[in-house]
């Protein structure tokens, strides 16, 4: 979900880097001569020219490449796509990302504990069910949505409890709270 000014940047770019998937997503904008090279390690992005325009599919200051140097052109975030799918206000919501990353099985307790709705971004190794029997064991039971593929054709939402967890496949969002 590009913005006007993502799509102005990457017309005006020279050189864009980018995983196959972003490079595909945004081919259409992709200027004639401009030099496009496919990130093959993430460990080396702080070697990347400064002139190179980077492209990430993620949410650049949640669990994205937001800490590279210069510009950060957001696009829609899945954060606010998921809210506005599911009719939930922002203000009610804390993000956490297990993308990469372990989780804290309280920080997730003690958030739902004070009334907030927890939004997480997981990857294909983070344990849902596993939280789910922390939470259930708390006496925090509460409904809870995955969803995957968020703005393209295949996008999916299923709805369910700590008690019965939906399925959340590689990438996904999960919210859990009042929903």
């Amino acid at each position: 979900m590009l913005t006007v000014e993502a799509i102005k940047a990457i017309g005006e770019a020279r050189l864009i880097y980018g995983s196959q998937r972003s490079i595909d997503l945004v081919r259409d904008h992709i200027p004639p001569g401009c030099i496009v090279k496919e990130i093959k390690d993430y460990k080396n992005l702080r070697e990347l020219p400064e002139q190179a325009l980077v492209l990430s599919t993620g949410d650049p200051m949640l669990s994205g490449l937001g800490y590279r140097k210069g510009r950060v052109i957001p696009g829609i975030s899945s954060l606010q796509v998921a809210c506005a799918r599911l009719k939930i206000s922002q203000m009610k919501v804390v993000p956490i990302t297990v993308h990469g990353r372990s989780l804290d099985p309280e920080a997730v307790a003690f958030e739902l504990g004070r009334g907030k709705c927890v939004f997480l971004l997981s990857d294909e190794s983070f344990d849902l069910e596993g939280l789910c029997r922390h939470l259930e064991a708390r006496g925090l039971s509460r409904s809870m949505a995955v969803l995957t593929d968020l703005g393209y054709p295949q996008e999916k939402i299923c709805l369910g409890s700590t008690a019965l967890p939906p399925s959340a496949p590689g990438l996904s969002c999960i919210f859990i709270g009042d929903i």
